[in-house]
């Protein structure tokens, strides 16, 4: 017994439920009376499977989980129905939920108040969101979290205000905060927040002439070591050193990301306050991007040249400094720590002039997860090897007119072992992506905008070898089509990618209705793997049509159908 128990730590829990709970009596038992806690990540399911799931595992289990990462946007109300039977996972200790809609999360952060174990949460919202500061006061009345992660968008993308509790403090020590934050409000939260080690934000932004005259407040943070700031505007370097001056003094990691502001080349003025403000820095990571007509040459080199002397050498603080000449925006001067390059992401621009400064160690590429590329030809050019990469971006028009390239893409990215691949522009289907797939056999998502195939392609590439071998071959069970897609290019694409479990698009109006019948239709023996849809840029009008065209024609009997921000779900 002890043995399968050693088997199911390096499986999923429901794979390990999928695999083993039907064999016989003995292995159901084997779940049904397990105590060890559980650890569920809600991976992708059909309807009907999450319902035995459910019953079998989630439901008898719940005082034993650990972990509960639902991704799905119908699992909230799937699992938290009703709502106070959160407070039944009384031993949960982190909750991961992503793409929730905003109008529940005040009944769950009600709930999640009773778990005696709770310290984890992430949460990432399907919708806009329209208040921060009723957010954060239920958050910090939490008492027992240490670690908070939350990704938002604000609707429009406008700044919201943020009022912290004034008298209540919260246990949190990690918070990661991917959003839009108004600048002028983390004098409030480094208050509010007094046990803060580690502090994240990848979207500061402040309102226009909105400087910071105030008077903070004197609080100790002995124990916030790590700081990562990401600049959307302007803030004035004199406010951010007001910052640093009160709040940063046993930081040891700064990373940051700024943009158009030349004062934060200034190498003394860093220096002075790094020396006063920052004695304990041990990591000094920067990005700083300007566009090269804002800045003379002569200028420019004299500034970041100054990044060279004995002070950043000591530390071994090195730097890089680069053009950046891109077909996608305007060009670039780049000052950024050679740091920067232990990181999970590699973006590669059209042409990168590098000159150095110091002693530039090596870049680190082993650690790149992910790859962006303007074109192939740059990836080609760069001459780097990324061993480890399992995500590909491709963001200019894909097309390989001499196969001979291909072996040496895969020198630079072993292609079998990417996951992943986001082709952001025009992808050709015979010429590309066909040929690429062809070396990418552990590819489990594909996004792309828009496919280039004629109309003598639709109907001839199904009987061409290399499509047939890639329709049988091919693991893609998320699929993301960007533009909006015909019957017949969504027929061709069912044909090629005929396992796929969660498809993602945008429609042709006037085709719609066949398109939601091909799909749906019980004699489809093509896609019968799909059971999540997901209709982008869509309109609430067709939450009816919908409903009433899969009653009527009985396309599906068990289903769950939902518009969330401008798309329409459905799960069956």
């Amino acid at each position: 017994m002890k043995f399968f128990f050693e088997i199911f730590e390096y499986l999923d829990t429901y794979h390990a439920y999928k695999g083993f709970y039907y064999l016989n009596k003995r292995f159901e038992n084997l779940f049904t009376n397990s105590n060890h806690p559980t650890k569920i990540e809600f991976s992708t399911m059909s309807r009907s499977n999450f319902k035995n799931y459910y019953i079998d595992i989630i439901l008898p289990h719940r005082y034993q989980i650990k972990l509960l990462h639902l991704s799905n946007p119908f699992s909230v109300n799937a699992i938290f129905s009703p709502p106070n039977i959160i407070s039944e996972f009384s031993c949960l200790e982190t909750l991961i939920l992503d793409n929730l809609e905003s109008k529940y999360l005040d009944e769950i952060l009600n709930y999640l108040t009773f778990l005696p174990k709770f310290h984890s949460f992430t949460i990432s919202f399907a919708n806009p969101i329209e208040c921060l500061s009723h957010l954060f006061t239920k958050i910090v009345s939490l008492s027992k979290l240490k670690y908070f992660k939350m990704t938002y968008q604000t609707k429009d993308d406008c700044i919201l205000s943020i009022h912290f509790p004034e008298n209540d403090r919260s246990s949190i020590e990690y918070l990661i905060i991917n959003g839009h934050f108004l600048f002028k409000s983390l004098n409030n939260l480094f208050r509010c927040f007094p046990q803060l080690h580690h502090l994240s934000m990848d979207s500061m932004v402040t309102f226009h002439s909105n400087n910071m005259n105030e008077e903070l407040p004197l609080i100790e943070l002995k124990h916030l070591t790590y700081v990562s700031f990401k600049f959307e505007h302007i803030i004035n370097f004199y406010d951010f050193e007001k910052i640093i001056k009160k709040f940063f003094y046993y930081v040891e990691t700064l990373r940051l990301t700024v943009k158009d502001d030349e004062t934060y080349l200034h190498a003394k003025r860093w220096q002075t306050l790094i020396t006063s403000s920052m004695p304990h820095l041990r990591v000094f990571d920067m990005n700083h991007s300007i566009d090269i007509e804002d800045y003379d040459d002569r200028d420019y080199h004299s500034l970041v040249s100054s990044f060279y002397s004995s002070f950043w050498r000591e530390r071994q603080w090195h730097f890089l400094h680069r053009h950046e000449w891109s077909a996608l925006g305007p060009d670039k001067r780049v000052l950024s720590s050679s740091n920067l390059h232990r990181t999970q992401y590699y973006r590669l621009d059209l042409l990168y002039d590098y000159c150095n400064f110091g002693m530039f160690t090596e870049m680190n590429l082993n650690l790149v997860k992910h790859v962006y590329t303007d074109e192939i030809l740059t990836l080609i050019r760069s001459k780097n090897y990324f061993p480890n990469v399992i995500q590909l971006t491709i963001l200019s028009s894909f097309k390989i007119s001499d196969d001979s390239i291909l072996p040496i893409i895969n020198h630079l990215i072993p292609l079998n072992q990417l996951t992943q691949i986001n082709f952001l522009s025009t992808c050709d289907l015979l010429n590309g992506l066909l040929k690429l797939l062809c070396f990418t056999s552990n590819l489990n998502s594909l996004t792309f905008n828009s496919l280039l195939m004629g109309e003598c392609t639709v109907k001839l590439l199904p009987q061409n070898e290399k499509f047939q071998y890639i329709a049988s071959a091919n693991k893609i069970k998320n699929l993301h089509i960007l533009h909006k897609c015909s019957l017949a290019n969504l027929q061709l694409l069912a044909n090629l990618f005929s396992k796929v479990e969660y498809l993602k698009i945008e429609i042709i109006e006037e085709q719609i209705t066949d398109i939601i019948r091909f799909l749906l239709i019980k004699h489809n023996h093509i896609l019968q793997n799909l059971f999540l849809l997901c209709i982008s840029q869509s309109s609430i009008k067709y939450l009816e049509h919908f409903n009433n065209l899969i009653r009527s024609e009985c396309l599906i009997n068990d289903y769950f159908i939902k518009y969330v921000n401008d798309d329409l779900y459905l799960w069956w």
